[in-house]
């Protein structure tokens, strides 16, 4: 009954937490051989990642309550605990509060707004604009909150030693570039001047709720990606952008119709298409090239056919 919420679980431990969250990985075998807790794990909706969302949920519901738990989450407390003795906690925890957790399965998703993933995006952008001279207009499909549409607001590092500075706030994201060396066109600021975000949940920030699952959705250890993101919440407070709720689909061409003639388009999506089933992939690439007869632009995407990073024109 309980062989695929194991397997989940135990890749999850494997390929995901071993290298990045001891807690989640300890945590996650624990759970493989527990069947009250994974009865209450098939709760969760089967569109969504299973140990993400569950992880999650604990972590929103913990984060409102005060509970021995807390103390062996890096990011409720300055002195965690060794996480090898937090299992008892957190099942007596999980189960006290189970209908809380379904409610929460039901409610909320697996929607990270991965700031960092500016650091390859934005080479991009700024290699369009050189070519293009004149303004951009980007389009994000899965956009959550949109924190990537505002990617020429930050600051970049990479390799340690080429700094690009494009705001004068202290903001800078560290990236290491392993392949080709990066264009030349990094150093000089492309032109916004229109941004659209287009999700089937837009996530509003400003709402303290909203706000905390997804700092719920930041694993534990990560405090780096936390501050981070908190800062990026921060500065795309004075950004402004379109923001579309709804299937990427049906919103795709009125996205495009709003865009001002004289704007090059660029669509991009990170760590999307991969939810999505191969008819949705072949929908979306056909109305990207039904809108490219009348106007030319730029696709980046990856986990469509492949996990690389691709652009397309």
């Amino acid at each position: 009954m309980y062989d695929l919420l194991r397997k989940s679980f135990q890749t999850f431990a494997k390929a995901e937490a071993a290298t990045s969250s001891p807690l989640y990985e300890f945590l996650s075998y624990k759970i493989v051989g527990d069947e009250e807790l994974l009865e209450v794990i098939r709760y969760i909706p089967k569109t969504q990642p299973k140990p993400n969302l569950f992880f999650a949920a604990v972590h929103y519901l913990l984060m409102q309550v005060d509970d021995p738990l807390r103390h062996y989450y890096p990011s409720l407390t300055n002195n965690p605990l060794p996480f090898h003795e937090s299992y008892p906690l957190f099942k007596s925890f999980a189960l006290k509060h189970q209908q809380q957790l379904k409610q929460t399965f039901q409610e909320k998703l697996v929607q990270t707004n991965e700031v960092r993933r500016s650091a390859y995006l934005y080479p991009l952008i700024a290699s369009i604009y050189e070519h293009e001279q004149k303004p951009l207009a980007l389009i994000e499909i899965g956009s959550s909150a949109g924190l990537l549409l505002a990617l020429d607001y930050y600051n970049y590092c990479y390799n340690n030693d080429l700094l690009i500075t494009l705001c004068d706030h202290p903001f800078t994201i560290q990236s290491v570039n392993n392949g080709n060396p990066l264009p030349a066109s990094i150093t000089i600021k492309p032109e916004i001047k229109e941004r659209i975000g287009i999700d089937l949940n837009v996530v509003n920030l400003q709402n303290p709720d909203e706000y905390r699952w997804m700092q719920a959705l930041i694993w534990p250890e990560h405090q780096e990606r936390r501050q981070q993101f908190m800062e990026a919440k921060e500065i795309n407070e004075s950004v402004e952008k379109v923001m579309l709720e709804g299937d990427a689909i049906q919103l795709l061409s009125k996205a495009i119709q709003l865009i001002n003639k004289n704007h090059q388009i660029v669509i991009f999506h990170t760590h999307v298409a991969n939810q999505l089933p191969k008819e949705v992939k072949e929908s979306l690439i056909d109305v990207l090239k039904n809108e490219s007869i009348s106007r030319p632009l730029y696709h980046i995407y990856n986990n469509l056919y492949d996990m690389d990073l691709h652009q397309d024109y």
